[in-house]
Formats: C-alpha cells, structure tokens, sequence
C-alpha cells in the first residue's frame, strides 16, 4: 500500500536519478526492521534482547512504523538486501567472513545499505576491534574507517548530538567509512556498546548499568540509536543547516 510517507521518499529518491536499497527494503514490508547480522564463530548475539527499547523509543518519538521482530541474516541470506540498515556486534574475535561474504557485503553498502558496528566489549583494542577493522579493510580497502567529525548529518538526523554513547565511553566519537564519491557514511562504527544500553533484561528492567554518566548516558545513546536509523533511512538530506533549530528543541524533551 502507498502511504503519503512512501510517497514522499520515493519521490526525493526519484529526484535523486535512483531507487536507493534503503526505500526498496523499507517500504516492502512498510515497517523497518532491526536486522542483526550473525556469523561464524565469536559471539554475534551478546545483547540478545538490545533492540526492543530500541524499537519502543523509535516508533514513539518518531514517524516511523518499527517492527517488534528482530531479523538475523547472515551475509550469505538471499534477504540481506531487503534491509536498510544491518546491526552487526560482538564481544570476541570471531572466524574470517568468506570472500562471497565479503563481496555481497560490499555490493550491500554500494547499493545504499548502512552498516552498525558495535564493539560490545567495553573495552580498549578488543578482539573483536581488531577482527572487524581487518575486514571492513578488505571489503572496503579504498575507503579506510575514520572518525566522524562532529558536522556529519549522522549526529543530527533527529537529534542534535555532540558525541558518541553507550553502556560505557570507550571513545568519545564514532569512526566510519564514507564514499567520497556519494558523500554518504555507509558503515558506522561504535566501541562504547551501544547494545548494552539499549538491553533489558526478562523482567524488562535494564540489564547494564550505564558508566560513568548513568540514565543520562543511557538517554543519550537511544538518542544516537534512533539518530543512526533515521540516517540509514533518510541519508544527507538534512545536510543543510535549516533544520537545526527544529532539532534542538528536541534537546528539551
């Protein structure tokens, strides 16, 4: 069914010359879905129930439809490219992705995709950091992971943010890989444990206390959470700066 918000993204994709893998995924089941990637060997699945909040919070606070089931696909998965944006997190280095893997990947972000990486670990130089950046350096060797400036539309696509959040602070910024080509940050990396802000546990209680800035920290990574799903749906288009001064009333709420 053709809603006026289906509408509206297919004619700025139009406008655009292209129909994105974002609106392809999105609008075939009207609703977005939280999409985990799962893998061979490590731990794919360390926060096993991070993406209910996380959901709650986005169709609360926004105008967009949020699916309650999370998706797992491997790299490998005929679905993988029904989806906008791929969640992918560990806490343990895990066995090498295959080079089709690698390669789907790679078509994956080239086609519109956005990639969440999360180091659930808490911790400096992990396992996993130092797994996933050997691959994001073989899928992607001519666009290196780097940070992300403060200005990139990924900490004001909702809300007005200034640094990165999650279960701990391990780096005060997010790094990525941005084509220079699309001007587009197709992989977004987070070393604080996004995941472990975001989970509850059976009891729907928190499951991890968040460190050292508590419910405010906790606040402040849903904020990013929902601020990285609105850019892997909606992309630089609030690149200008007319909408910053409808996000920062948002700051108040």
């Amino acid at each position: 069914m053709i809603t006026r918000r289906n509408f509206f993204k297919t004619l700025l994709a139009g406008s655009a010359g292209i129909l994105s893998l974002p609106l392809l995924g999105f609008y075939e089941g009207s609703k977005f879905h939280f999409a985990q990637v799962s893998y061979a060997g490590g731990n794919w699945d360390p926060r096993p129930r991070d993406y209910k909040r996380l959901m709650s919070a986005l169709e609360l606070r926004t105008s967009v439809v949020a699916s309650y089931d999370r998706k797992v696909v491997g790299l490998s998965d005929p679905d993988l490219f029904n989806y906008p944006m791929l969640y992918l997190a560990g806490d343990e280095a895990f066995t090498p992705f295959a080079d089709e893997d690698r390669r789907r990947l790679r078509k994956f972000l080239k086609l519109g995709g956005t990639l969440l990486v999360d180091d659930a670990t808490g911790s400096e130089n992990s396992p996993f950091d130092a797994q996933i950046r050997e691959e994001l350096a073989l899928i992607i060797p001519e666009s290196p992971l780097q940070r992300l400036s403060r200005e990139s539309v990924v900490f004001k696509s909702f809300y007005l943010l200034y640094s990165a959040s999650g279960r701990k602070i391990i780096s005060p910024y997010l790094e990525g890989v941005t084509f220079s080509d699309e001007d587009r940050t197709a992989v977004i990396y987070c070393r604080n444990d996004l995941g472990g802000a975001w989970a509850e546990d059976e009891f729907g209680k928190w499951e991890f206390e968040c460190v050292p800035g508590g419910e405010s920290q906790r606040e402040l990574a849903f904020r990013l959470g929902i601020n990285i799903i609105l850019y892997a749906l909606t992309g630089n288009y609030k690149k200008d700066q007319i909408h910053v001064p409808f996000i920062k009333r948002r700051q108040l709420l």
